[in-house]
């Protein structure tokens, strides 16, 4: 979110954008122009609107959130949606409202929402999808000014269960089970009074138990204002740089319900920088996880997990601590994903506008390139402030295409002359992989959700309805939710995987699963929550299959290090693969 260069070029770029007039899958079938994803969220029930508590004061939290999560709360084998709410900021919100009351509609968008899922399948395939809120009684009404969401089974008990990131406090809600839960943020000791955005749950030291990393943004200063104007002299949101920053938290899970505090001894030799968004992978293939930090304004870190519980940085010398032009970058969303078919996780960052978005393409053993020009992703970005984003596979040809959401973190002044009441919105990207190490932009092709303008920020990944493709939750400032549905996935064959431990009901984060054709690449990846922006994802693994080639096993990399195959696993269903059942492999 750093204060922005001049848009010089943001006019010339910004029709360039738009996109080819369709596009070939890797198949050798075209996508026709139409709703490749589609929003579902009226017709389910997702009513949700988020309230920013923009007050005429600027601060910067107003602009950052909100996040979400996907996750399945019950237990039913769908993916439930929880939302997180914004509220008035300022030492004066108290007055303001016994003075003039509150915002009109504020008391019915106050509190965080869970909707649960309740997907009808009919013997003949058809889907009928539909939400109903059950926030009331939850326990995940949470109030106060929020941003984002982590999921994971904190205590191995096979109930997913939530951490709640904000402005001010941070929440962990124990899931008891039967649609309720628990805040154990005192007696876990997992709390955080400061400006948390992104978190990530990964089992950093292989013990079998989710540790947690906050990511922490900068002091908001709430009380003793920072005033920040734009080239017309008007007053606009600032960038980090006027800020303080705050320290990062890694928290290890004790297994007992509580967390301890490692940070000081776990992150050696570190600084902190402006957190906005944190992935967990293996990214140097020693089969532990490591974290990757995207710092706003401040160069990245790459915390290499040294499989004696502590980390280093290596961003410099992994070539991902600054762009190819050695600039530290706005970075806000981030993702890693295996998009050219190698076996390693590449990296992909999201950025402000006059910025490219940046990929950096992982050569094997934790070392990258930054390939953002080469692969056609660095001019289509120039006009865009990107957020939330993940590598996910929209069709199934195998090959992991990108969704960026955009919206500006300073008033644009095109739309501030129109007397637009939010000057921030924009429309949101779609690259696709051409499975040549380059993309292509598409959104112009995909349907009326690309041609929306408005000020998107968390974007979560599931197959929300069960029918084998990618479908985004898509979250906006000052904005309705969006459920993009994917209507162009299931036409190719397809696996999916859930990958569960040895007691047959925790998900395994980390996890790499890979499937095998007679005669094709290999398909590698990877269980996770984390990643995006202020967002969780389905812990389960899609792989999109292209071709009929039929699979000749499925390799499944714990992450306590050993592997297992399978054999006959069923194409076009989901499968739960259960730690222990396979043919142990090394």
């Amino acid at each position: 979110m750093r204060t922005m260069a001049p848009r010089l070029v943001v006019g010339l770029l910004a029709s360039a954008a738009l996109g080819h007039a369709a596009a070939t899958s890797q198949t050798g079938s075209a996508l026709a122009p139409g709703d490749w994803l589609a929003d579902g969220a009226p017709a389910a029930g997702l009513d949700f609107m988020h309230f920013n508590g923009m007050s005429g004061e600027y601060y910067s939290a107003e602009i950052m959130g909100p996040g979400g999560a996907l996750f399945d709360f019950d237990n039913d084998g769908d993916l439930d949606v929880y939302l997180v709410q914004g509220e008035m900021l300022g030492p004066g919100k108290t007055l303001r409202d016994a003075l003039f009351g509150p915002p009109a509609g504020a008391a019915s968008r106050a509190g965080d929402r869970l909707y649960r899922n309740d997907l009808q399948v009919r013997a003949d395939g058809t889907r009928t999808l539909r939400f109903t809120d059950v926030t009331a009684g939850s326990g995940l009404g949470i109030r106060g000014y929020g941003m984002g969401a982590a999921t994971g089974d904190i205590d191995n008990d096979g109930w997913i269960d939530v951490y709640r990131t904000g402005l001010g406090a941070n929440h962990l809600l124990r899931n008891n089970g039967d649609g309720t839960f628990t805040d154990v943020t005192a007696r876990a000791g997992a709390g955080d009074p400061r400006w948390s955005v992104s978190a990530s749950f990964v089992d950093y030291d292989r013990d079998g138990w989710l540790d947690l990393y906050v990511g922490n943004y900068v002091d908001p200063r709430l009380e003793d204002r920072i005033e920040c104007f734009n080239r017309t002299g008007e007053k606009d949101y600032c960038g980090p740089q006027r800020y303080v920053p705050v320290p990062d938290r890694l928290l290890r899970n004790r297994g007992d319900g509580t967390f301890a505090d490692v940070t000081a001894e776990a992150l050696r030799g570190g600084e902190y920088g402006p957190a906005l968004g944190v992935i967990a992978a293996d990214l140097d293939g020693d089969g532990w996880q490591d974290l990757y930090v995207a710092n706003d304004g401040e160069p990245n870190q790459l915390w290499l997990n040294q499989r004696d519980g502590t980390f280093l940085d290596g961003a410099w010398l992994a070539g991902v601590a600054v762009n190819r032009d050695g600039n530290a970058e706005g970075s806000m969303g981030v993702d890693a994903g295996d998009f050219d078919g190698d076996g390693d996780d590449d990296l992909f960052m999201t950025h402000i506008a006059t910025e490219t978005n940046t990929l950096y393409v992982n050569q094997g053993a934790g070392l990258f390139e930054d390939r953002t020009a080469q692969a056609g992703l660095g001019a289509p970005s120039l006009p865009y402030t990107g957020f939330g984003t993940a590598w996910f596979d929209l069709d199934n040809d195998g090959w992991l295409d990108l969704l960026v959401a955009n919206g500006e973190i300073r008033t644009q002044e095109a739309l501030v002359r129109a007397n637009d009441p939010f000057p921030l919105h924009q429309r949101n990207q779609l690259f696709r992989n051409l499975g040549d190490g380059r993309f292509e932009e598409v959104g112009g092709t995909a349907g009326g959700a690309f041609r929306t303008s408005e000020v998107s920020r968390g974007a979560a990944f599931g197959d929300v309805d069960n029918d084998g493709d990618m479908d985004v939750l898509l979250t906006n400032n000052n904005g309705p939710v969006r459920l993009l549905l994917n209507r162009v996935g299931s036409r190719n064959p397809w696996v999916g995987l859930r990958l569960v431990g040895s007691d047959g009901r925790r998900d395994l984060l980390g996890a790499r699963a890979a499937v095998y054709r007679a005669g094709r690449r290999v398909l590698w990846r990877r269980a996770r929550t984390d990643g995006s922006y202020v967002s969780a994802n389905d812990p389960r693994v899609l792989f999109g299959l292209g071709g009929a080639a039929p699979i000749e096993r499925v390799r499944v990399v714990w992450p306590g290090g050993g592997a297992e195959e399978w054999s006959g696993v069923a194409v076009n269903r989901w499968t739960t693969l259960v730690e222990g059942t396979g043919r142990s492999v090394q």
